[in-house]
């Protein structure tokens, strides 16, 4: 110990004896006590249930359905439990090694610092070009806006165009952010039903919905979420003449653009046990055009078209998606984006360029695999006394009909869960008219999805047979 830290601890003792010596002393003046915090009667300080409250455009916010399933299910899988996760659309493929490695190249190139709000300049031009080559609908790079995900696509657009009393029309049973974002937007939220087969609205039903009020039409038409339908070319026609009547914006999700399956595939081939066939795909034609509502006349300047990395590249995790709006629109957003999110990080906007300008082979290669996966489930499913089941044209979700169980969707999801050990999302997690229904993801591969529909099927005959 140095000689002046030794001297220094001797002080400190003798001040410290001294002063509780002092202490001790009659005469030595008394410190007094700290005083006790007292209110006035009757107060009491808040708990934080009596916080101050949120706001009304909050207060009806509810989970995604699919998280909710997860932790249930991840619960039972802590106490020892065997479960087939069925209830979420993450895709089963790990993201193609050529994006991954650009994406890590541009970390290892130091592509860590902040980007442009909207999105790089480079992502933005490979957007426009891309949408024009499958869209058929020339696109500046000003009309693109970039975010992380598709989700603040459809969110940031919503506060954008709706205002407190304005009516937003969408698909119910629909994905869950839809009813979200008009909640959050102050809007009057009008939840129009799907037809039988969940391809696309009940046209008539639409068409009753939409009026003078109607400030945005919400569509997903190309492999909708729960049901995986394909809006008919005509449907989404209609929706164009309703837009322009009553002078309205179309929002169309377009996330699953690239997993529509052609019927003219016959799927036979070599399966690889993980539903991948050797066979050549027709799936989206033999390229990657996409029939949307934005190549319609009269509808470039009213549709906010959304789509994303997520499902056809197998990018969950980076968080990365686009809109393409009117410029005047798109500024709107890069606003709201700017004091939101502020930005996508730089590296991930790197892969997304690869993933558009790269080959195509691995989103073929996974359509081609999902095809053969919906077949299975689809003729597997039909084959369980009490279920029918659509074959869906888009997407990676089936949505069985269940109704001739007598009990709602909710509880027949939470028995499968509990007794089969297999996990699903009710019908009603989409909507009140989801009622009667399951969702069922087939990103598993076949030997998952066998071992789902054996554990299902059991289950399902056990609580058939209850007194």
């Amino acid at each position: 110990m140095a000689r002046g830290a030794a001297h220094h601890r001797i002080k400190c003792v003798n001040c410290r004896a001294a002063f509780d010596a002092a202490m001790r002393s009659t005469t030595a003046p008394r410190i007094a006590p700290r005083a006790r915090a007292t209110l006035p009667r009757g107060r009491r300080v808040m708990a934080s249930a009596d916080a101050p409250s949120t706001s009304a455009r909050v207060r009806e916010l509810r989970n995604e359905g699919a998280y909710a399933v997860l932790a249930k299910a991840k619960a039972l899988e802590a106490r020892g439990r065997d479960v087939v996760h069925l209830e979420i659309g993450q895709p089963g493929f790990a993201t193609p090694e050529n994006i991954a490695r650009a994406g890590m190249r541009a970390i290892e190139g130091g592509a860590t610092k902040y980007a442009a709000p909207d999105g790089t300049m480079e992502l933005r031009d490979a957007v426009a070009s891309y949408v024009a080559r499958t869209r058929g609908v020339d696109v500046d790079a000003d009309e693109v806006v970039v975010g992380p995900g598709a989700k603040p696509g459809l969110f940031l657009p919503t506060l954008a165009v709706v205002d407190p009393g304005d009516e937003v029309v969408f698909p119910d049973p629909g994905f869950p952010t839809y009813a979200a974002m008009v909640d959050a937007a102050g809007g009057v939220k009008k939840p129009v039903a799907l037809r039988a087969d969940g391809a696309s609205f009940d046209m008539d039903a639409l068409e009753r919905a939409v009026n003078a009020k109607t400030k945005l039409i919400v569509i997903n038409p190309t492999g909708g979420n729960p049901t995986g339908g394909v809006m008919p070319r005509e449907d989404v026609e209609r929706v164009a003449a309703l837009a322009r009547k009553f002078n309205c914006w179309v929002l169309s999700d377009e996330i699953y653009s690239r997993l529509i399956y052609s019927e003219s595939s016959s799927g036979s081939g070599d399966v690889s046990s993980d539903g991948a066939s050797n066979s050549a795909t027709t799936s989206n034609a033999d390229d990657d055009s996409v029939f949307s509502i934005i190549s319609l006349p009269g509808m470039k300047s009213r549709t906010i078209l959304v789509d994303g990395f997520s499902k056809t590249y197998c990018m969950t995790g980076w968080r990365l998606g686009w809109i393409v709006a009117p410029k005047t629109l798109a500024e709107r957003v890069k606003l709201l984006t700017v004091h939101s999110v502020g930005c996508v990080a730089a590296f991930t906007q790197v892969a997304g360029v690869e993933a558009l300008t790269g080959p195509q082979d691995s989103v073929v290669a996974m359509r081609d695999a999902y095809k053969i996966r919906r077949d299975y489930l689809v003729d597997a499913l039909n084959a369980i006394p009490g279920v029918t089941c659509a074959k869906p044209a888009g997407a990676f979700y089936v949505f069985p009909n269940i109704a001739s169980f007598g009990v709602s969707s909710q509880e027949l999801a939470d028995y499968l869960l509990e007794d089969a050990g297999v996990a699903l999302l009710p019908g009603t997690d989409f909507g009140a008219n989801g009622e009667g229904h399951l969702r069922l993801s087939y990103v598993g591969d076949l030997d998952t999805l066998r071992d789902a529909v054996e554990r299902i099927k059991t289950s399902l005959a056990k609580f058939a047979s209850r007194p």
